[in-house]
């Protein structure tokens, strides 16, 4: 009689999230950095083990952090400046929302090192894409749709998510194969 063959080993990351995110939209999940990122996973990375459920539960906390702004900032700023008070609002959201994601992401998801300037610099290019999005569409739903600018922003959201996950994915963290090797 032979001896059985090995079970196979158990899953370590049991919520089979392509199952609710398919994998020719994202990556394949792993609690490995991508884009050449250093560093140990952040806590909630460790926790969740999938990258991308990580990256949204801290942009689902980020995006209610940056909506709080966006409306604080309309019923202050926005509301004083009068018509178009609302880009104003949209800026001083964005600078405040930004600084806040960048701490959270750095902290939580990606926990690179060093190259805080620089790291900050690419994820305010990031951002700058979705900001260009956000005023190109914000004016259009308010102006022509009649929108509230609040209720305007809110379906904003949704396009600027998408556009931050694959910009900080690939390119705000990245490191070089050289800075990944000294690191």
């Amino acid at each position: 009689m032979s001896p059985e063959p090995p079970a196979p080993e158990a899953d370590p990351h049991p919520a089979h999230s392509h199952e609710l995110l398919p994998d020719d939209i994202l990556p394949e999940a792993s609690a490995e950095p991508p884009a050449g990122m250093t560093g140990p996973p952040g806590p909630l990375l460790r926790l969740i083990h999938d990258q991308r459920i990580a990256f949204l539960a801290v942009g689902g906390i980020n995006t209610l952090v940056g909506f709080g702004w966006f409306v604080l900032f309309e019923l202050t700023i926005g509301r004083a400046l009068g018509d178009f008070g609302y880009l104003a609002t949209l800026a001083c959201a964005h600078i405040a929302s930004v600084l806040c994601a960048f701490v959270l992401y750095r902290r939580f998801v990606f926990r690179v090192r060093g190259h805080v300037v620089r790291d900050l610099l690419r994820f305010e290019l990031v951002y700058l894409v979705s900001l260009g999005i956000n005023f190109a569409l914000l004016p259009l739903l308010v102006e022509f749709a009649n929108l509230p600018p609040i209720a305007a922003q809110a379906l904003i959201v949704t396009v600027t998510t998408l556009v931050s996950w694959f910009g900080h994915r690939g390119f705000s963290f990245r490191r070089s194969a050289h800075e990944k090797d000294a690191g």
